[in-house]
């Protein structure tokens, strides 16, 4: 799959080559084409003022008028954050009569003064709560590979991967709590970035657990992730590559490689050669700390702690509108109690606390991004077990970032016409522009490995 980048795309304007104006129209009749994935991939459209916009960064552009990096390029937004005028509706119904957000997210408006045109709010699995991308309400857009076969997307962030797969949109605009920009970025092929959450502001997008949430970028390359990223965190900086032989690398053996299906375990194995015969040192470690994960987070975790807190009223009120097994998993908050809590925030601050030290000698830990390829749709949505499984399968290895407060990256390492796979590059704390460029180069070599 051969996606336009954002730099490709930013210098076909700057070279007359095409227009804002073009592009936006040619996203729009994707979105809006009945036998595509537009109409489960995007739940609004913002498509006159879309126009409105391009066609204004077009006439600035003729005028020579000194123009921002983003200037007439399609974003799309996930139904999670705040666009002005329009109601925030998380991927569900119960809050479709909602009064209309009066102001932009600050990730919103920090987009649209950077230039970009605002396509629409991209669908979701509802209240971000789950790993599948499956949705009851809005209709579940399908992955783009083995398109007949109909499988899943990923979530919660479904809708902004197709959106970017599908050529509706340059890059997207996704939240992750527990891997929900990762997960769909490595099930569809695409490169997904979950910062250090304190990096991008979280006001004005609907929270899921407030502790773990974070505003993340899925793009075609880790370039546009990094120059999407540095203007939501606003943060603008040039990415560099770093040689792959100054790199070491952690390969934690514990949990994150269990259970592998056969694709993902060859898929990870060959980036681990390939990224050895480059000159990077790659070294086993134990990390044994991450063992405790399952139990830590056996009574749902703070997204359904966190979550429960912000639903309980709605929960009360609206409860048949939810999807049922949504509300179902919100509602299992009611038996968290404040000890509960506290020991989870305990457990996390030791967890991070533990965890420094192992990792402080390599400039990132590698691990499969999930571990297993996209399963069908109807598959799970026949079966509630399979369906909460999966989902839990999926979240096992992004999740640990989010625990962590860590950033991570997400890369295709599939071989070309498979089933995709990402790997996830795990950096410290705030290091994030440092891991955008160590991954700039790890997918250099992933792509052309000679």
């Amino acid at each position: 799959m051969s996606l336009a980048t954002v730099i490709d795309i930013a210098r076909r304007l700057a070279e007359g080559r095409t227009t804002s104006l073009d592009l936006t129209g040619q996203c729009l009749a994707r979105i809006g084409d009945p036998s595509g994935e537009g109409p489960r991939a995007f739940i609004r459209l913002f498509a006159e003022q879309a126009r409105a916009t391009a066609a204004a960064w077009d006439g600035m552009r003729r005028a020579g008028v000194p123009l921002p990096a983003l200037a007439g390029i399609p974003i799309s937004v996930k139904d999670l954050c705040d666009v002005r005028g329009s109601t925030t509706t998380a991927g569900s119904v119960v809050l479709k009569d909602a009064p209309p957000a009066q102001e932009d997210a600050p990730i919103v408006a920090r987009l649209r003064a950077a230039g970009a045109v605002i396509l629409g709010t991209t669908n979701m699995t509802e209240f971000a709560l789950g790993g599948l991308g499956l949705n009851p309400h809005y209709g579940t857009p399908r992955n783009p590979f083995d398109r007949k076969a109909a499988r899943i997307p990923g979530g919660s962030s479904s809708g902004a991967a197709v959106s970017v797969t599908d050529a509706m949109a340059v890059a997207a605009i996704g939240t992750d709590t527990a891997g929900s920009v990762r997960m769909p970025a490595a099930l569809c092929g695409l490169a997904g970035f979950k910062p250090t959450a304190r990096r991008v502001p979280l006001a004005g997008t609907l929270p899921l657990a407030p502790s773990l949430d974070s505003v993340g970028v899925l793009g075609a390359t880790v370039a546009c992730c990094a120059q999407v990223d540095g203007i939501i965190a606003d943060e603008p900086f040039d990415i560099a590559s770093v040689p792959l032989s100054r790199l070491r690398f952690a390969v934690a053996t514990t949990l994150v490689l269990d259970d592998l299906e056969p694709a993902v375990a060859d898929a990870f194995a060959r980036v681990l050669t390939t990224l050895s015969a480059a000159g990077a040192r790659v070294t086993e470690i134990g990390f044994r700390e991450l063992g405790e994960l399952p139990k830590i987070n056996a009574q749902g975790g703070f997204a359904v702690a966190e979550g429960y807190a912000w639903h309980r009223a709605l929960l009360d009120e609206k409860r048949a509108l939810y999807d049922p097994i949504i509300g179902a998993r919100f509602a299992t908050g009611a038996g968290i109690s404040a000890a509960d809590y506290i020991e989870l925030c305990n457990a996390r601050a030791r967890l991070i606390d533990a965890a420094r030290p192992l990792t402080a000698a390599f400039d990132a830990v590698l691990m499969p991004s999930v571990p297993i390829t996209a399963p069908r749709i109807a598959d799970l949505e026949a079966d509630e077990s399979l369906y909460l499984a999966t989902s839990r399968r999926l979240i096992r290895n992004p999740g640990v970032a989010n625990f962590l407060d860590r950033c991570a990256l997400t890369i295709p390492c599939h071989e070309p016409g498979s089933a995709p796979v990402g790997i996830t590059l795990m950096g410290e704390a705030m290091a994030d522009h440092r891991l955008l460029s160590i991954g700039r180069s790890v997918e250099a070599v992933l792509t052309h490995p000679h």
